[in-house]
């Protein structure tokens, strides 16, 4: 707990003259509490005892002081609400800047676990809390401390036995704050992982609102949410009950102050040791000692709040990425694109089974190279240990010599070029999805790219063209289209070294060959591996590899595997059928 808060106190350190300016000023607001209740007193202790002429002479100066407080204790809090929020709105945008610039850096590992409702959860929800703890936090205990300190001084001075009466309650208030305090912590840290379950659901039964229209499952997934619902509000429930507790239990404690105070004043006057002025004058201040002791318990609230939601944030960024650049990583330049694997093994996690065991292959430059096997035999794996989306178990990987672990990760994946069945595009304009493949790339960059994809013709069939919205994940566009799209994206990227990852395998027959007629251009003059489902699409490649649960079964052209009536031919003839 004192490392993560002395993490948290180091957000405020860009803000220091601001904070401190908050600080100030919740300092002013708190004098001007405890000065009011003191002219009250003036005013029914000395100055109605004056002469007529006298009072209306001074009640000037009065009204003057007290115009003037106002307008003192009213910038301040303005100050505080607008300052001091633009403060707590800015930690907020450094925070959500750094947990966002972390999960960039996390590998894929990390993904293939993660549920985006929960890390949408961490980094919406969770920050707001945070934040709010972090502006209002110090201002409240600032002014609480002031505020009971003054009232305490000023108490003592009018009657000690009555602010004995008064302090009697106190430690009995903190022993009921404290013994719930641990329950309220629990139960908030419940609601924020149910808080994250329901975003989760939500996330996923949006995404995929098409299925399940499809299937006509809207009431199936109303009873999966309402499962979750529930599950929310009984966390809910369970925290309002102990919040209920503490803010019932806060209010008694707070009124037995206030009923203490008039019992003994009325017991002090009735022996002659108390005028009703002073009593007037303490019951002002009983208003000011006691709501600072309540925003002092309430702030117990806000603290497990958001200090929960800054323990799951600390969660995320305590997470070091198990892929990154080593320390005297290069730069990876001038690439021809030869690659070779030797002796490469590969498992998911420790302790599950191997996806790749002891493969070595070497690939030169310029080759278009084939694999071809059944399902969860490797082969999307084998491809995406050369990016480093993962990181071999044994054995190495190199390019043009060089391991793909003494390179920046940077340098090595803008020389790789990936088309996925899968397409992922963004929500945004068809130029804006192409550009991403070399950013701050010129209009006619983009429109050769699309051009040598074969995209043009039929984004220029949109009204708007290169400016027409797609939609969220590419909508409005077929699956040939979205394919075409992200072909022309790697086109403008120009990388030595491709992936084809069963990039038409999802297409109707005059798509894929559209498709299919890019590929083989981008491909031109390129290291290319094509991950295949359709055998026919990859008859004209230079080498085929036949993956299997045990490595590397069979090698070779097209020809010269159906020639061996091996497992080439079985899985070709297969496919014709």
């Amino acid at each position: 707990m004192k490392n993560n808060l002395k993490k948290m106190l180091s957000y405020y350190r860009p803000y220091k003259k601001i904070f401190w300016a908050d600080m100030f000023f919740a300092t002013l607001s708190a004098g001007v509490a405890l000065s009011i209740p003191l002219v009250v007193r003036y005013v029914t202790n000395t100055l109605i005892y004056m002469d007529a002429d006298v009072i209306l002479h001074r009640v000037i100066y009065v009204a003057f002081l007290l115009f003037l407080l106002l307008a003192i204790d009213c910038y301040s809090k303005f100050f505080i609400g607008n300052y001091g929020h633009v403060m707590g709105a800015r930690m907020e945008y450094d925070m959500r800047a750094e947990i966002f610039g972390h999960m960039q850096k996390l590998s894929f590992s990390f993904y293939d676990d993660a549920k985006v409702g929960q890390l949408m959860s961490r980094i919406t929800s969770d920050l707001f809390d945070i934040t709010e703890l972090l502006h209002h936090g110090p201002e409240n205990i600032i002014l609480s401390i002031l505020k009971i300190v003054g009232a305490l001084v000023i108490l003592l001075g009018i009657n000690p036995w009555l602010a004995a009466a008064a302090f009697v309650v106190l430690p009995f208030m903190f022993l009921f704050a404290f013994a719930l305090n641990r329950r309220m912590r629990r139960s908030f840290k419940q609601n924020r992982i149910k808080i994250a379950e329901i975003n989760e659901q939500i996330e996923d039964n949006l995404s995929g609102i098409r299925v399940v229209k499809s299937f006509a499952n809207e009431d199936i997934e109303n009873e999966k949410f309402k499962k979750g619902n529930d599950g929310f509000l009984a966390a809910k429930k369970n925290s309002y009950f102990n919040m209920g507790l503490f803010q019932s239990g806060v209010g008694v404690f707070t009124t037995l102050i206030q009923v203490n105070v008039i019992i003994v004043g009325t017991i002090l006057i009735a022996y002659g040791q108390l005028n009703i002025q002073d009593l007037l004058t303490f019951m002002l201040y009983i208003g000011v000692f006691t709501d600072p002791i309540r925003t002092l318990v309430d702030f117990t609230e806000q603290f497990q709040n958001g200090y929960t939601g800054f323990e799951r944030f600390r969660e995320i960024m305590n997470m070091e990425p198990d892929i990154d650049d080593a320390p005297d990583a290069k730069e990876l330049t001038q690439v021809k694109g030869d690659i070779s694997f030797e002796n490469v093994s590969f498992q998911y996690k420790e302790g599950a089974d191997k996806v790749l065991n002891n493969v070595s292959l070497e690939v030169p430059a310029g080759s278009y190279m084939a694999l071809v096997g059944s399902s969860g035999a490797g082969k999307t794996t084998l491809c995406s240990l050369i990016p480093r989306f993962y990181d071999v178990t044994d054995g190495s990987i190199k390019v043009d010599g060089i391991d793909v672990r003494d390179v920046t990760l940077k340098s090595l994946r803008s020389h790789i070029g990936m088309v996925q069945q899968d397409v992922y595009l963004f929500a945004g304009t068809i130029f804006e999805n192409i550009s991403y493949g070399k950013p701050g790339c010129t209009r006619e960059e983009v429109i050769e790219a699309a051009k040598n994809a074969n995209a043009h013709d039929f984004i220029m069939s949109f009204p708007d063209g290169y400016d027409t919205d797609i939609g969220q994940r590419g909508i409005k566009l077929s699956g040939g289209q979205k394919q075409r799209l992200s072909i022309a994206r790697v086109f403008l990227k120009n990388p030595e070294i491709l992936i084809f990852d069963e990039a038409t395998s999802a297409l109707d027959n005059e798509s894929e060959r559209v498709v299919q007629e890019s590929l083989e251009k981008l491909a031109k003059n390129r290291t290319t591996f094509v991950i295949a489902h359709r055998l026919t699409t990859i008859q004209n490649a230079e080498r085929i590899l036949v993956l299997t649960e045990d490595g590397i079964a069979e090698s070779g052209s097209h020809e010269e595997l159906l020639a061996k009536k091996g497992i080439y031919e079985k899985l070709y003839h297969m496919h014709s059928i």
